[in-house]
């Protein structure tokens, strides 16, 4: 623990010129903390200090000394441990702002979309959009496990109606019709990361791990 330290000298003796700029070092050097005298650029060989230092700055540190109590103790850290210390935090911070400025990973589609027919307008459904559409979904093997297209001959069928971007449906339906326009015909191969995943889904003939395509109409979005 540091001991309290009054000061050398009075405020006249420091006003005149009895006091060196080399009496004011060797006393920062002696009573005040490695902390401090690094804080005011004050560390290191005394000749050198008294060289560079200016009168003012030794008397402002002088009075500064008294003022935070930065003295010497007898458990006093090394100047090079504390250089190290800062440069720690500074590396640390440094890392820090780096991966702050690093632009968030972008994540790969798990889907590809190929146009079998164009559609029409400017404009693609964005979430929470009412989207009409027709579609048939066949796994990779060709099997067909589901369809909204009624056969010929039978009253045509009405289109699945939901809001698209709220996980009503798989994410990999959502994700490829934000990129529809009105009208368009689309073939949809979807990965089981953005379709039924590892569990798949039975009740639908739909295995685990699978890929689907879709065939997709959409007919309309409000």
């Amino acid at each position: 623990m540091s001991s309290e330290i009054t000061p050398k000298w009075t405020a006249e003796e420091l006003a005149g010129e009895g006091v060196s700029k080399k009496d004011l070092v060797s006393y920062l050097h002696e009573s005040g903390s490695n902390a401090f005298l690094l804080a005011h650029k004050l560390n290191g060989k005394l000749a050198s200090v008294v060289k560079t230092a200016k009168k003012p700055a030794l008397l402002a540190a002088y009075k500064n000394l008294f003022e935070t109590k930065q003295f010497r103790s007898s458990d006093e850290v090394s100047a090079t441990e504390i250089k190290q210390e800062k440069a720690a935090v500074a590396d640390s911070s440094a890392e820090q702002k780096a991966e702050a400025a690093e632009p968030a990973a972008v994540e790969e589609p798990k889907y590809t979309k190929h146009v079998i027919k164009k559609g029409t307008g400017l404009g693609s459904p964005v979430k929470g959009d009412r989207v009409s559409v027709y579609y048939s979904g066949w796994l990779k093997n060709g099997t067909l496990f589901d369809s909204n297209i009624t056969t010929k001959g039978r009253k045509p069928s009405s289109p699945l109606v939901f809001k698209v971007g709220t996980g009503i449906v798989i994410r990999g339906w959502d994700e490829a019709l934000m990129t529809m326009k009105m009208g368009e015909v689309a073939s949809v191969l979807i990965q089981p990361e953005w379709a039924y995943g590892q569990r798949g889904l039975a009740a639908g003939g739909i295995p685990p791990n699978a890929t689907l395509k879709f065939e997709i109409t959409l007919v309309r979005f409000d």
